[in-house]
């Protein structure tokens, strides 16, 4: 298996996971959400990445970060917004090596933390992230517009 950035020819491989992701977290967006993440991943400016596992040139998963300033310290942080394996590939270390990419990204750029949230209800995943990440401790509001 390798990890790496992701690139236009992945769409095919990448939009059934990413709809994958939708299902499994209930949500369904609309195709020009997908459409603009989509090209976002490749505009210099947006600070918005992905990387992709691979094997035998089949996608596993994905993982999405996003560069970010914070008031708290003087490198940016690293939100890792997005990361889902096919079932398949779940237990494999896949998940594991996507988030071991985002570290390593992270830490070349001088970024002070790289941060994620999970649904409290997914427990294979909080297996994982108990396993490379410490809890914080804090708990997410928010309003939607």
């Amino acid at each position: 298996m390798i990890i790496r950035p992701i690139t236009r020819n992945d769409k095919a491989q990448w939009l059934p996971l990413w709809k994958a992701y939708q299902a499994f977290y209930k949500v369904t967006m609309a195709d020009a959400v997908t459409d603009q993440t989509w090209e976002r991943f490749f505009e210099e400016l947006v600070p918005i990445n992905a990387f992709v596992a691979e094997e035998k040139g089949a996608i596993l998963g994905f993982v999405h970060y996003i560069f970010h300033y914070s008031t708290w310290t003087q490198g940016p942080y690293v939100y890792l917004q997005d990361l889902f394996t096919s079932e398949a590939a779940r237990g494999k270390g896949v998940g594991r090596g996507l988030i071991e990419a985002v570290y390593e990204t992270a830490e070349k750029a001088g970024a002070s933390r790289v941060y994620w949230l999970t649904h409290e209800t997914n427990e294979t995943a909080i297996g994982l992230y108990e396993k490379v990440a410490d809890r914080s401790g804090f708990i997410q509001f928010r309003k939607n517009f």
